[in-house]
């Protein structure tokens, strides 16, 4: 798939509300097998891994010439998590690692599960191009606009930094089922979910991309491939966590510098699933093609032992997590191996 093919999946995500799903089925036929009934594999999660997974689907089903139905849904990390706990979906994608209630859901209902991690993400933080006067901005600042105590408190600009102008800020964010904003809450305001309410949410990444095009005063978080297919109408902002401002980029998450919003994102497998030829052909399909369709749709591939290793994991059937719920905010990639090698 040529890059500028990928870039158009971006903008195949409609608006949604909380918890809402979009279903983005992409299923070739062929005459050949017009009579029968394709074998279908259910996925859903987060929309920051949606492009990745749909071109992902995309090309599979291609190579399966119809004989393979792939849908792709987008309901947030968290919405996605409810659906696979209840065995509605085969995969699911996810911008956080499993949460400690999802894995007690999971285990309530008897699925198991194989934790596949498939590319890094730079969470990236995004102003209007015509924002004159944000530079860059430091973790304590992203916290006094976004923590809970700011909510109708925190209003302007100068209120955040005394040289900013006397402006109003207009917030966007992603939706509460939302693994982004489970782990920007976390990195910048030291608790998962803990945040101010009084923004504008959605589960759609380009409801908030339009938000922030439009209004000079707009300030918003998503990831980084949704600030790339955008980046004529946003403005990337350097983040300084103690050392400097540091642009989202592949290198500086490569590097461990563009911390703490740089995150490994994954697919989660469903043990009601696993031994199904469709979903075992899928699955190996991915993870030897993640790294290519990572870099198109521009986010960082793991290196080639990230992959070795979590295709170990899926044909050993290893279940479970090795964040024990934990999301672990800042986690540099070489980390990220040292505890999938533990697994």
């Amino acid at each position: 798939m040529a890059a500028n093919e990928v870039k158009f999946k971006l903008n195949r995500l409609t608006a949604i509300g909380t918890a809402a799903i979009t279903a983005a089925t992409i299923a070739l036929s062929v005459s050949a097998v017009k009579s029968q009934s394709p074998a279908t594999i259910k996925i859903d999660g987060s929309s920051t891994v949606f492009p990745i997974t749909e071109a992902v689907a995309e090309e599979f089903q291609k190579s399966r010439r119809g004989a393979v139905r792939v849908t792709v849904g987008v309901s947030g990390t968290g919405g996605g998590f409810k659906k696979f706990c209840s065995g509605e979906t085969d995969i699911s994608n996810a911008s956080r690692p499993i949460s400690t209630s999802e894995m007690a859901a999971c285990k309530a209902a008897g699925v198991q599960y194989v934790e596949l991690p498939i590319a890094y993400d730079a969470l990236t933080v995004v102003v209007n191009p015509a924002n004159t006067w944000v530079k860059s901005l430091t973790v304590a600042e992203l916290k006094k606009m976004w923590e809970p105590a700011a909510q109708g408190k925190v209003k302007t600009w100068n209120q955040v930094r005394s040289s900013f102008p006397n402006a109003p800020i207009k917030l966007f964010g992603p939706g509460a089922s939302s693994g982004t904003f489970d782990y920007f809450t976390e990195a910048v305001n030291g608790k998962a979910k803990a945040s101010r309410s009084d923004f504008t949410a959605s589960e759609d990444d380009n409801v908030l991309v339009q938000g922030v095009s439009r209004d000079k005063n707009a300030l918003g978080y998503f990831g980084y491939a949704y600030y790339d297919e955008n980046k004529s109408k946003l403005k990337a902002v350097p983040i300084d966590s103690g050392k400097g401002p540091v642009s989202p980029s592949a290198q500086a998450v490569q590097n461990g510098t563009y911390t703490p919003l740089s995150r490994p994102m994954f697919i989660y497998v469903s043990s009601k699933s696993i031994n199904k030829p469709e979903v075992q052909q899928f699955v190996q399909y991915y993870i030897g093609n993640a790294g290519k369709f990572a870099r198109e749709v521009k986010y960082v591939a793991l290196p080639a032992q990230a992959y070795t290793l979590a295709s170990n994991h899926f044909k050993n059937k290893k279940f479970g997590t090795v964040f024990a719920g934990d999301t672990k905010t800042g986690l540099r990639i070489e980390q990220l191996l040292q505890l999938e090698a533990k697994q």
